[in-house]
């Protein structure tokens, strides 16, 4: 057994020793990256020094490392994808890589990776591409301070920044995307991680996530998308400390979510969104901790949502807090805070003494008759609102907060 495990150490020993330092540039001996790839062996390091490169379609199926130094740009000429990568193991940092065409039967990327495991990409800025980083059946791999961007002026001609399909175990971390369809896209995606990105100024969306589960995402920042955030058809999810901010239009959300089930939604801020979180067939939902700031609506539930609770949320100067698209209420909303309660706290124990109902009748009526949100600010809408509180018609008459807050929870 002894010697067996010797003859492995020298085995690895001896591969170890054979692997090389190889160098690119329009001096050395191999001045394509292409060329570099088709001569170097498992375990050998590519060298790009810096320059432009005009190159496409690089197809890699070994275990090999790609770096450049400051200055190294992979030109695509609009024509085709770069780097197709089919490989264990492997690294590619430290490049530039630019213009990568468009096809409508084809996803040409920057970097494809596919049915790969233990990968990863770093510090990679993308420029004018269609994807940035198209990742398929793929495992075990890191997407890390990287930049991608490109010019998309529509959905038809535009991809995704980056884009994983039916992998598992990726992690994303410190990336910012911006002028894509969707900066992050995931489908089929179990066990990662979405943490620390800024995607911002997208066609689409921000984050668009679907048929994905036991995956976490936090400390990201979702800004100024065209439609926000939307995370469809998933289950087991975690997603904290994230800030949904300024996804304004009349089809757009801070975070829309789409049968959704068992999730934990906490310590997120939604500010100055057309919707704060919009709801459709989600069930077991925990929000908690959540700051709800100068939306148009903080959230807007439609049917099959239920076992939902909402805990220790602050409503702050938000258009309408809470529209609900049904009578029947099978959700909790309790200890939260809401800049619009008026009650009162004679025993001094922080808590209102008298319920809120946060459903207003004029919430109910613009959901039917959108034109009627210009009479938002009118003293006939406090009319009506008085009249429904007293006595419910409309609206759910149990859908009431029994122990509101009268401080603001969250900092």
């Amino acid at each position: 057994m002894l010697r067996g495990g010797l003859i492995l150490v020298f085995l690895s020993l001896g591969f170890l020793g054979q692997a090389k330092k190889i160098e690119v540039c329009s001096t050395c001996e191999i001045s394509s990256i292409k060329k570099a790839v088709e001569v170097a062996k498992d375990g050998d390091v590519i060298f790009v020094k810096k320059g432009i490169y005009k190159e496409n379609s690089i197809e890699i199926y070994k275990s090999i490392t790609i770096y450049g130094e400051v200055g190294t740009i992979v030109d695509g000429s609009n024509k085709e994808g770069i780097f197709i990568i089919s490989a264990n193991n492997f690294t590619i940092r430290n490049l530039k890589i630019i213009n990568v065409g468009i096809s409508y039967i084809k996803e040409q990327s920057a970097i494809k990776v596919f049915k790969s495991n233990n990968f990863t990409i770093k510090n990679i800025v993308l420029a004018n591409v269609y994807f940035g980083f198209l990742i398929e059946k793929s495992h075990f791999g890191k997407i890390i301070n990287n930049t991608v961007s490109s010019l998309a002026k529509n959905e038809a001609n535009s991809g995704n920044g980056i884009h994983i399909w039916h992998s598992s175990n990726v992690e994303v971390e410190g990336n910012e995307v911006f002028g894509m369809r969707d900066g992050i896209y995931f489908e089929f995606v179990t066990q990662s991680k979405i943490h620390n990105n800024f995607s911002h100024n997208n066609i689409r969306y921000g984050l668009h996530f679907m048929f994905s589960n036991n995956d976490t995402y936090y400390n990201n920042e979702f800004k100024n998308n065209g439609a926000g955030v939307a995370v469809m058809f998933s289950k087991f999810i975690k997603m904290y400390q994230n800030k949904f901010i300024h996804n304004w239009g009349s089809a757009s959300y801070g975070l829309l979510l789409k049968e959704i089930y068992d999730a934990e939604i906490y310590n997120n801020i939604f500010q100055e969104n057309t919707i704060g979180i919009k709801g459709e067939g989600c069930n077991r939902i925990n929000y908690k901790n959540n700051t709800f700031l100068r939306n148009g609506w903080a959230i807007k539930i439609a049917g099959a949502c239920y076992a939902n609770i909402f805990e220790y949320n602050d409503f702050l100067h938000n258009s309408l807090d809470l529209s609900y698209d049904t009578k029947v209420n099978d959700n909790k909303f309790e200890n939260n805070y809401w800049s619009e309660y008026t009650g009162y706290d004679l025993d001094k124990d922080g808590i209102g003494d008298i319920p809120y109902r946060p459903v207003k009748l004029f919430s109910y009526i613009v959901n039917r008759t959108p034109e009627a949100l210009v009479l938002l600010r009118s003293l006939f809408v406090d009319i009506i609102n008085f009249s429904e509180k007293v006595s419910p018609v409309f609206t759910p008459d149990d859908l009431m907060d029994i122990n509101p807050v009268m401080k603001r929870i969250n900092d």
